[in-house]
């Protein structure tokens, strides 16, 4: 057996239309995942144009699957803690009302009237507004509102912990929030926010940001792009190794 035809010969053909296969199933995957990705946006914009439900009593919300009420308008009636309000720190390029840029949400204790505690994101503040919101006089009262249910967010490796003294959060979670709040159980697993209010007022309701990265397109055709480029790179290789040697 000659030495381009060798165990090393084969086994790097053998590699190279194993990676083809590996690079073939990865754009397949992505195209499922981009497959996916669309019904999900899909089905939340469904979601956001349905009737809204009520709140369920706080007895039930340990029993609830938070898909259900995700993306989904809800009706809550019950009272502001409006001294408890937590700000969670965001930036809003895109504002729909007059304010955007960093800022804060204002995350605010409401207690039900059906028992518990919601976190009503009462709207968006500039960052220059934030020492006054700590303190500022909230809605007093019964209050009822519909507004948009989000899951928490998560907080990845390199969220900040809670800045207790300044009473500022990084993620909009329902539990890191009832710890910098100092609430006890029971606490809806999912915030809330509120519609937009009058024009130029503060907190800036109606802000709500639904972004779900959908890169997958992307990524299949490069995964197709490489399963194309593998077998064209091994076949020249292959073609130079069988190709008569010069005299």
């Amino acid at each position: 057996m000659t030495a381009r035809l060798s165990f090393g010969f084969w086994s790097f053909i053998l590699f190279m239309l194993a990676l083809t296969g590996l690079f073939v199933l990865l754009g397949v995957w992505q195209v499922e995942r981009l497959a996916e990705k669309e019904a999900l946006v899909a089905d939340v914009g469904r979601q956001l144009t349905q009737p809204p439900y009520d709140l369920p009593p706080a007895d039930q919300w340990a029993a609830i699957d938070i898909e259900t009420y995700a993306y989904h308008p809800l009706k809550l009636t019950g009272t502001y803690r409006n001294g408890d309000a937590v700000l969670v720190f965001t930036n809003l390029p895109e504002p729909k009302g007059q304010y955007g840029g960093p800022g804060y949400w204002v995350m605010t204790p409401f207690e039900a009237a059906t028992g518990g505690t919601v976190f009503v994101n009462r709207g968006f503040i500039p960052q220059a507004s934030a020492a006054a919101f700590r303190t500022a006089a909230g809605p007093a009262g019964v209050q009822t509102l519909t507004g948009l249910a989000l899951k928490p967010e998560a907080a990845g490796a390199f969220t900040p912990g809670p800045d207790t003294a300044n009473r500022i959060e990084w993620v909009r979670d329902p539990v890191r929030l009832a710890a910098m709040a100092g609430i006890g159980d029971p606490v809806f697993g999912l915030t809330v926010d509120a519609p937009a209010g009058e024009a130029g007022a503060l907190p800036q309701g109606g802000e709500t940001v639904i972004e779900f990265p959908n890169n997958h397109l992307g990524y299949a055709l490069t995964w197709f792009g490489f399963a194309l480029i593998t077998p064209a790179l091994l076949a020249f290789w292959v073609f130079r190794q069988l190709r008569p040697a010069k005299a």
